[in-house]
């Protein structure tokens, strides 16, 4: 049965079948072909892998981001990082990373973040001389970050494939986004020294209190929501909950930016979104279900730990073996199926759970910035019409210090496991 699920999942694939369809068709023909376990159970296992409370997260998480994508968070987010760190070389394209990563903790999503915040700093920093390779890249990396930064949509859904804390793995991703954060920011003060951009204002207090009470009830929300959850009073769905109706109060009734006629293109879209993402973890779940049947992750991990002896070359292995997936498939369906079949070996090298769950993140975001299926490229490509292959060019110097960022964290668990291993105990 091994080699039958190997040989159609791949044959399925490479034909250009949508992930969720190849994951069911080879969960049916194995068994089918090699069980006489009732089908009915697939129809089984397809209700009990969406029967979770946590999963009632992703749909909320969805429509608060494409709330906030609509309104006037993101622009007030802009103008008060813009007046915090618009005054040094490179200021701008700071503000810019600073903005995706306010907005990462609000929205959850890396599409979202790159359409609200790419959507007002891209012209501004072509316009204010930036060049517009480097102005593309910047801000099409940078919004990745909606990913790392929680609360995290891919968290959510390893954290249910692996039966890992929600919470605590929200904690986990909160160092290894600030390090990303931190490094594009260096990045980008030597690059505009180097290049000698014009810093178009000055360091002002008064402008920064001004912008900072004009976007309080923006700021506030990340700390609502995080604070909520890491401080016990909500679970991560309640937050998820918290977040939709905070941003539609301030939307609809502070800025009054948003109206009865946008909700409905909202929610349209946060359906169709949320239901293409439940249709994939259910037909994961339920292919899950078989391999472990079959008891597959033991064999593989027997396999691995033969030829790869040291949780390092494991690890090594599983970015390279991500990085060329990307290339292939979603990056987030190969999660789903990989994560699973690799648990036995993570228990027997002794790898914790959260810190591999943040390395799938991040290989995840590597994922989404390269070509040809990565999704935020197309996302950048839809709101400034610019050619794949300009934005392509552009993100391509920023992946070093993605790439980098990952290997620390990978071989550095601290830099994920410090912050909840201190707030848990």
């Amino acid at each position: 049965m091994i080699l039958f699920i190997g040989l159609c999942f791949t044959v399925l694939l490479f034909s250009g079948v949508p992930i969720a369809v190849i994951l069911g068709v080879t969960t049916l023909m194995s068994l089918v072909f090699f069980s006489n376990t009732p089908l009915t159970i697939i129809t089984q296992q397809l209700f009990n892998a969406l029967d979770q409370f946590v999963l009632l997260a992703i749909p909320f998480f969805i429509l608060a981001g494409a709330i906030m994508t609509r309104g006037g968070i993101a622009r007030r987010l802009i103008n008060f990082v813009n007046a915090l760190v618009g005054w040094f070389p490179g200021g701008l394209a700071m503000a810019g990373i600073l903005g995706c990563i306010f907005f990462a903790a609000i929205s959850g999503s890396s599409p979202a973040t790159v359409v609200a915040i790419g959507a007002i700093m891209i012209p501004a920093l072509i316009k204010a001389g930036y060049g517009e390779k480097f102005s593309l890249g910047l801000i099409t990396v940078s919004g990745s970050l909606g990913i790392v930064i929680p609360p995290s949509i891919p968290m959510i859904l390893y954290c249910l494939v692996m039966n890992v804390s929600v919470a605590e793995i929200f904690m986990a991703g909160v160092m290894p986004g600030l390090l990303i954060g931190f490094s594009l920011m260096v990045y980008t003060f030597f690059v505009a020294k180097k290049h000698n951009w014009r810093i178009d204002q000055n360091a002002s207090v008064a402008r920064l209190i001004e912008t900072g009470k004009d976007g309080i009830w923006a700021l506030m929300l990340p700390f609502i929501v995080l604070g909520g959850i890491y401080s016990g009073v909500f679970t991560p769905t309640e937050a998820a909950a918290v977040s939709v109706v905070y941003a539609l109060f301030v939307e609809m009734v502070i800025y009054k930016e948003f109206g009865i006629k946008d909700l409905t293109d909202v929610c349209r879209e946060a359906a169709i979104l949320s239901a293409c993402l439940l249709f994939i973890l259910s037909c994961a779940m339920t292919f899950i279900w078989l391999l472990t049947a079959e008891q597959i992750p033991h064999h593989l991990a027997d396999i691995i730990i033969r030829y790869i002896d040291t949780p390092w070359m494991f690890l090594l292995t599983v970015n390279l073996l991500f990085l060329i997936l990307g290339c292939f498939m979603d990056d987030v369906s190969a999660m789903l199926v990989l994560a699973p079949l690799f648990l036995e070996t993570l228990n027997r090298y002794g790898i914790d759970l959260v810190h591999f769950g943040i390395v799938m993140v991040l290989n995840i975001q590597m994922g989404m910035l390269t070509p040809p299926f990565g999704l935020n490229l197309f996302v950048a490509s839809g709101i400034t019409k610019a050619p794949i292959v300009t934005i392509a060019r552009g993100v391509a110097p920023f992946l070093v210090i993605m790439l980098a960022c990952l290997m620390l964290v990978t071989y550095i668990p601290w830099i994920s496991l410090a912050l909840p291993h201190w707030l848990l105990k």
